[in-house]
């Protein structure tokens, strides 16, 4: 196997991780998508994809990182969720890794519902804040989901044509 076939392996194996990071928080999905973009675009000497399409996906991924921050917050400041929520709902996120799939979406809900819990011994507006954080979390997670198949789409588009 030469060396050229060895990136081009690699580069699928980070795209592919990528794509799973876009679920899983702990893995830094899009920038993996692209890291992987890059390596196939450098394999090939950039005669298949060049640099505007690697800037137009470079700012895709920089987009993704702004959507995580933003879904969650937009969320949480919908329902009116306390910095303790917030916090709370990273930690749950956190947290929630240790129980695969199931607790990377049950753990942010859990530790918004804790937090928001802690600051105003409600239930009722816990549960209201640990939802609007869920949703928020699921709607991020859909977009930057989304944004990988865009991205992959426009690498595909750009390597073939």
């Amino acid at each position: 196997m030469d060396l050229q076939t060895l990136y081009y392996i690699l580069a699928g194996v980070l795209v592919v991780i990528g794509i799973v990071g876009t679920v899983l928080p702990a893995l830094p999905g899009l920038p993996l998508v692209f890291g992987g973009m890059v390596l196939a675009a450098w394999a090939s000497d950039f005669e298949k994809v060049g640099w505007v399409t690697l800037v137009v996906l470079g700012l895709l991924t920089a987009l993704s990182l702004g959507i995580d921050f933003l879904a969650t917050a937009m969320g949480a400041k919908r329902v009116g969720a306390s910095k303790l929520a917030l916090i709370g709902s990273v930690i749950g996120t956190f947290a929630g890794l240790a129980f695969g799939l199931i607790g990377v979406f049950v753990g942010p809900f859990v530790g918004a519902l804790v937090g928001e819990l802690i600051h105003t011994r409600e239930l009722s507006k816990a549960t209201q804040v640990g939802v609007g954080t869920w949703v928020g979390i699921v709607v991020g997670t859909v977009l930057k989901f989304g944004l990988a198949f865009a991205m992959v789409g426009l690498f595909a588009l750009a390597w073939f044509f």
